[in-house]
């Protein structure tokens, strides 16, 4: 039985150094981890189409050290004053709620973190994550 192969969402804006280190690894991930896909993606251009079983990497705001995030309740909401504040969070959490996706892990690496220590850090939980099984 040959198995899918994985597939991350990588997410950031590469205009902002601030919200740019997942994109930024994304070479150097692929050197590391050539049997998964790595792929820059959109996260309001329909993520359901992409499977009921998410792997996402994103910069996150107020964490210290790359994080695997698995519970999407556990993500703080931004407020919604237009269509042009809907976050990750929210855009999971509907989907999860109209039943489109069963479950996801995103990947979280700090902001403003140096890139080789970005590098270590979530390559280590990656090839813990039992997504290499």
């Amino acid at each position: 039985m040959s198995r899918e192969r994985v597939r991350f969402l990588v997410f950031g804006n590469p205009m902002l150094r601030i919200d740019s280190m997942p994109i930024r690894l994304m070479p150097d991930l692929r050197k590391r981890f050539p049997q998964f896909e790595f792929v820059e993606f959109d996260p309001n251009e329909n993520l359901e189409r992409e499977g009921r079983t998410l792997e996402i990497i994103d910069s996150v705001e107020g964490i210290d050290k790359v994080t695997l995030i698995t519970d999407i309740d556990s993500i703080q909401p931004s407020p919604v004053v237009s269509m042009h504040d809907f976050d990750l969070g929210y855009s999971l959490r509907l989907l999860k709620k109209l039943k489109l996706i069963d479950s996801v892990r995103i990947f979280g690496v700090p902001m403003g973190m140096k890139k080789a220590e970005a590098f270590r850090q979530l390559s280590k939980i990656i090839a813990a994550s039992g997504t290499l099984g």
